[in-house]
C-alpha cells in the first residue's frame, strides 16, 4: 500500500537539512524566503544574535495577487532596506522551495538591488 505524501513534513525535513549549512553571520546575514498561497515574505536574519535586521512582504506592500512581478517588488523593497542598513553580502535561504518562479524573481530582484550572494 502506498502512503500519501505529507508535503509540509517533507518541506520541513528539507529545511532542517539546510539549516546546518546556511547560517547568517553579522558579516553575511541570511535572507529567508517564505511563500504561501496568498503572499510572499522575505526577511534578513542574523542567526548569531537571533534578530531580524529588515523584512518585507507582499502584504506589507499591499500587493494583490500572487504574481512573479509582485515577488520582484518585494525583492526590490528588501534590497533597498538592506542597503540602507549597510548590508551588501547575504546568504540566500530558499527555505526548501524550488529556485523557480516567485522565489527566483525575488532573488534576482535582490541581486539587481545590489546584494551579493
Amino acid at each position: 500500500m502506498v502512503t500519501p505524501i505529507d508535503k509540509k513534513a517533507q518541506r520541513e525535513r528539507r529545511a532542517r537539512r539546510h539549516q546546518d549549512v546556511l547560517q547568517g553571520t553579522p558579516e553575511r546575514p541570511r535572507v529567508v524566503v517564505n511563500r504561501t498561497n496568498k503572499a510572499i515574505y522575505a526577511q534578513i536574519v542574523d542567526d548569531t544574535k537571533r534578530i531580524t535586521l529588515c523584512s518585507s512582504s507582499s502584504r506589507s506592500l499591499n500587493l494583490t495577487g500572487l504574481t512573479v512581478e509582485n515577488a520582484a517588488k518585494v525583492g526590490e523593497d528588501l534590497g533597498q532596506k538592506a542597503l540602507k542598513a549597510g548590508i551588501t553580502q547575504v546568504v540566500f535561504d530558499r527555505n526548501g522551495y524550488l529556485y523557480h518562479g516567485r522565489v527566483k524573481a525575488l532573488a534576482e530582484a535582490l541581486r539587481a538591488a545590489g546584494l551579493k550572494f
